[in-house]
């Protein structure tokens, strides 16, 4: 077996009656460990032990990945997301696949493992299905990085592909929790208010109106404030919002969402890509996409946002240049985001007498600007549209 040599195995030889010349001298080499019977009994248990260490990680890191792969798959609804986790517990069963299976099993000693029945408290119940995740990678990059240690000894090149598998679990665990956690707090969303008031008084009396109306998220969308009083009155709403429960998303400006501490950002076609945004973030932020068609819902796909904003639905003052994409793209979108584990809003022209044609047409949440902020009671005709929301929900 070729081993590293270094001090301490020159003084298990010592020990063991074989004084290796240039002890102390780390180098490469195969020992000969013929000499005396003591060394071969070492020799014997430093085989069986690398084996071991080996064969445990091997399974460790092989059922920490699937799990991940099936929280992605059935919890998280994300086809990409759980393909990457497969096709890496493919790739580690390949790469272990070179060396010699009957060896690695045969070494198994379950019974006599003191490993078996050490246990730490968290280790005995998991909160949530995040809890089981969060375990689950932090489980596969410990067994990689042992298996990448271990095999190091005997097969460099094999162990460089062990790293390289676990620097992509990393990389895998952050676009899970990037895409995790502000999708659970985006799920409970079903009626979407936004704001899109330049006046700072208008937008606090707005804001506090629709949170006591039932607002599950509201958007701040004030695109003609200079940047030090858009910050100001963007901290009060996002404030006002976190008193009431209600999440906050802040249009188009990723430094100010970031800077009011603002539950996510909605952008445009035409704003900064989300890949560039998630690199601003101090938190996972819930970040939203606007798209008028399939193929710009296919492209926001690739993005990964947290939902895809499908309108205007009908036509809309807000964007008036924008032709209505009707109530087939909301169809349409349905198919599109199905394997995507990518929420969908529907936004523009909605109002009260046409909202249930929406969530008909698979509209997930309802998104709505005028039919409310432009109400003479704007708390009463949100609770009007939530009721008929959670009405269709119930159904």
């Amino acid at each position: 077996m070729r081993v590293e040599r270094s001090d301490w195995h020159a003084d298990l030889l010592r020990r063991a009656g074989t004084n290796p010349p240039d002890a102390g001298k780390a180098s490469t080499c195969f020992f000969d460990y013929s000499k005396s019977r003591p060394a071969n009994i070492i020799k014997h248990t430093m085989e069986s032990a690398v084996l071991r260490i080996i064969d445990a990680n091997f399974n460790r890191a092989r059922e920490a990945v699937r799990v991940i792969e099936e929280v992605c798959r059935f919890a998280l609804n994300s086809a990409p997301l759980s393909s990457r986790a497969k096709q890496l517990r493919h790739e580690l069963t390949r790469a272990i696949g070179e060396l010699d299976a009957g060896r690695l099993i045969a070494s198994r000693e379950t019974p006599g493992d003191v490993g078996v029945a050490q246990t730490v408290e968290k280790q005995l119940g998991r909160g949530s299905l995040s809890d089981s995740l969060t375990a689950g990678c932090k489980r596969l990059t410990e067994a990689l990085r042992a298996l990448a240690e271990v095999i190091r000894i005997e097969n460099e090149s094999l162990a460089g592909r062990i790293e390289k598998l676990r620097y992509d679990a990393y990389t895998l665990e952050k676009d899970i929790v990037l895409f995790a956690e502000p999708r659970e707090k985006f799920k409970r969303v079903g009626l979407y208010i936004v704001i899109t008031s330049n006046l700072p008084t208008e937008v606090i009396y707005l804001t506090h109106k629709c949170a006591d109306g039932g607002a599950d998220c509201i958007q701040l969308r004030a695109k003609a404030i200079e940047d030090d009083k858009l910050y100001a009155i963007a901290a009060e709403f996002v404030k006002i919002c976190k008193d009431a429960d209600v999440l906050s998303v802040i249009n188009d400006r990723v430094d100010v969402a970031v800077a009011a501490g603002a539950d996510g950002l909605h952008l445009g076609q035409n704003d900064l890509p989300i890949e560039q945004a998630r690199k601003l973030q101090k938190a996972p932020l819930i970040i939203g996409k606007s798209t008028h068609s399939p193929v710009q819902l296919r492209a926001a796909c690739d993005e990964r946002p947290t939902y895809a904003a499908l309108g205007p639905v009908f036509a809309t003052g807000t964007k008036p240049d924008v032709p209505p994409v009707g109530l087939g793209y909301v169809r349409q979108a349905g198919e599109i985001l199905a394997d995507t584990g990518i929420g969908n809003v529907a936004i523009g022209g909605i109002t009260l007498d046409n909202v249930e044609q929406v969530l008909n047409a698979g509209a997930a949440s309802i998104s709505v600007c005028a039919a409310v902020t432009k109400a003479s009671d704007p708390t009463a005709a949100c609770r009007a549209l939530k009721e008929k929301i959670e009405a269709f929900r119930r159904e």
